[in-house]
């Protein structure tokens, strides 16, 4: 058995035996076809060709007003008519009616001191006043009987059927009669005069709006002392501070090297930096006759066409002078870039978008050209970045790096 089975083994030499060469050799292969597929991809995608040098542009918003621009200015809207508002007399604040941001009219009350003693006072100027009243219709009466005793006895005395003493004891009667009358009256207009002098210690207790306007700040409380002079501890000299809104100017300081671009009436453009999305027509007002000589400026007023509850006194606002007036479609910001980013082929239009580290060439739809820009109306958006003055070798899907500048 044990020879038999030796006999058995034998070492097969036919094909079987070089299979797994032939595989090897085929998985080499294999490997060797997928490497070149994956470098032509990669090389096709530029990894193995240099970043091209670029210099980026940036897609902006701009307002068509820029382009007809002449000159820029910075500076605050102003209130034209403002006022401190406080009492002429001291006195303890006891109510006060409005708060910050509240509209007021002209002769409406916003606060009231403690007027106990002036309001007495009224009190007896009036009583007064209808005292002399009384006293005036007593004495025109007498005046009135001492007349018509005089007047007969005046006829009598002609006819000699009285004395002469009686006559001249009627007439001095009617004189003493038409003096009393006179004392009474002037008694009478003393005591109006005292009333009218009560009314106004009375009236100079409720604290009123001057005019139109709007409640900027509150400084004073119920309880605090209110003095026109504000001298004293703690006392308090204006109660409330108001502002007309509709006096609101934007006032700006001009080089006087640059005064000539600007002139009364001009159109212009108010931008605010608390409303940056906000654009407000504007109209210069007046160019202030005088000049100051430590900054070389002159004041310039420019006032708002347009009205805005937001506009608020002491806001910072830049002003642009512009040579005409802006159209009812120019209102409105607009996206553009510099067109030398622009790629003209076969008619058709397009820019290479920046995207991290590699472009990507997008077509865009272009509208008018504003200045030294061009409005593009799709493809692109503000704040993308694109390729300025691309060279031929950039291309779709290029490698990029930003040249130092």
């Amino acid at each position: 058995m044990a020879n038999e089975d030796l006999s058995q083994l034998k070492i097969d030499k036919s094909a079987e035996v070089y299979r797994p060469q032939k595989r090897r050799k085929l998985a080499y292969l294999t490997a060797g076809v997928i490497v070149l597929v994956l470098a032509g991809i990669l090389f096709a995608k530029g990894v193995f060709t240099p970043a091209v040098e670029i210099e980026p542009a940036n897609v902006t918003q701009i307002y068509p007003s820029q382009t007809f621009t002449l000159l820029n200015a910075s500076g605050y809207v102003v209130a034209q008519r403002k006022a401190a508002v406080a009492s002429k007399v001291t006195g303890r604040l006891i109510s006060l009616m409005v708060e910050e941001g509240n509209r007021v009219k002209k002769g409406e009350v916003i606060a009231r001191l403690e007027n106990d003693d002036v309001l007495a006072a009224r009190s007896q100027a009036e009583a007064n006043l209808n005292t002399a009243r009384y006293n005036l219709e007593q004495v025109k009466a007498e005046l009135t009987d001492a007349t018509v005793s005089f007047e007969r006895n005046k006829s009598l005395m002609e006819k000699g059927f009285i004395s002469k003493a009686e006559y001249d004891a009627s007439e001095a009667r009617y004189r003493k009669a038409s003096a009393a009358v006179s004392a009474a009256g002037a008694e009478a207009k003393a005591g109006n005069a005292a009333l009218q002098s009560a009314n106004v210690a009375v009236e100079y207790t409720l604290i009123r709006a001057p005019f139109d306007a709007v409640v900027l700040t509150k400084n004073a409380d119920i309880g605090d002392i209110v003095t026109p002079i504000g001298a004293a501890a703690d006392a308090k000299a204006a109660v409330v501070s108001i502002a007309d809104m509709d006096s609101l100017l934007v006032e700006v300081d001009v080089s006087e090297s640059n005064l000539y671009m600007v002139k009364t009436g001009q159109p212009s453009e108010i931008q605010l930096d608390a409303l940056p999305d906000s654009r407000f027509r504007g109209s210069v007002h007046m160019i202030v006759p005088t000049a100051d000589r430590t900054k070389a400026t002159i004041l310039v007023k420019v006032r708002f066409i347009d009205k805005d509850s937001r506009i608020l006194p002491e806001m910072s606002a830049k002003v642009a002078f512009l040579s005409r007036e802006i159209k009812d479609d120019e209102q409105k910001p607009r996206t553009a870039f510099n067109p030398a980013a622009v790629i003209d082929r076969k008619g058709k239009t397009s820019v290479f978008l920046i995207k991290e580290n590699r472009v990507i060439e997008t077509p865009v739809t272009l509208g008018e050209k504003l200045g030294d820009m061009v409005e593009v109306l799709s493809g692109v958006k503000a704040g993308d970045r694109i390729v300025l003055k691309p060279l031929d070798k950039v291309k779709n899907g290029s490698r990029i790096k930003i040249a130092e500048k």
